[in-house]
């Protein structure tokens, strides 16, 4: 069976734990619809607003990087937020997948680009779902209200076209170039991951902590002082 095949991507994965209590009790939760389509995009708009998208305090350990951690903290980034959007799909009967891309995004915060050293984020996560017969990306990172706040154009989905960032934002500034993409996975490759942070964001690991201590109103602030953004 090969990760092309959707029966490979409805069990629970290490990373994915869609048979964790918390995440099967999301998915019903929020699962509405007389289809999976319907169950699908429910989904998504769950993960995509109930969930902050906070990337300044990104916990690289695999009790990090869980589908059902997000639930408990009540935040997450790219890949963890796609991770439970996959896992509340896997949970509630929809295949779903792991997908993973380099991106430049053009309007991350000063704090994150001297951090990080550059504008290229590598291995940018969204969710691959297989609805009526073919696989649609889903990409709930960022909250309604961050996109709001950053002038962005949120994301939506219908489960028929992929939901990928947009190139602009409002006012036509650059957003969201796709450079390279990674492929599928059943699971998060966290020590492909993380080995591949390490040799790109050396002073970004180095300071995890500082970032990690600042809360979520310190990046929603560091967003509003960007040039263009109010």
């Amino acid at each position: 069976m090969t990760i092309d095949d959707p029966q490979s991507s409805l069990a629970a994965t290490d990373l994915v734990d869609s048979d964790h209590p918390a995440v099967r009790e999301f998915a019903a939760r929020h699962a509405e619809g007389g289809n999976a389509r319907e169950r699908a995009v429910a989904l998504y708009y769950a993960v995509r607003d109930r969930f902050r998208y906070d990337p300044y305090r990104i916990d690289l350990s695999p009790r990090g990087m869980r589908a059902s951690t997000v639930l408990e903290i009540g935040y997450g980034w790219c890949v963890t937020k796609a991770a439970l959007m996959a896992a509340a799909c896997r949970a509630a009967g929809i295949p779903a997948r792991m997908g993973f891309a380099d991106v430049r995004n053009h309007l991350s915060t000063q704090r994150m680009r001297e951090t990080m050293e550059t504008d290229v984020f590598t291995w940018h996560g969204y969710a691959d779902v297989w609805i009526d017969g073919s696989w649609v990306k889903a990409t709930p990172a960022f909250n309604l209200a961050l996109c709001e706040r950053f002038g962005l154009h949120p994301l939506e989905f219908d489960g028929r076209e992929d939901s990928i960032y947009h190139a602009f934002d409002r006012s036509g500034q650059r957003h969201m170039e796709y450079l390279a993409d990674r492929g599928r996975y059943a699971d998060v490759p966290l020590a492909e991951l993380v080995a591949d942070f390490r040799l790109r964001y050396p002073r970004w690991l180095a300071e995890a902590g500082t970032l990690s201590a600042l809360s979520s109103s310190d990046f929603l602030s560091d967003v509003a002082r960007e040039p263009g953004i109010s």
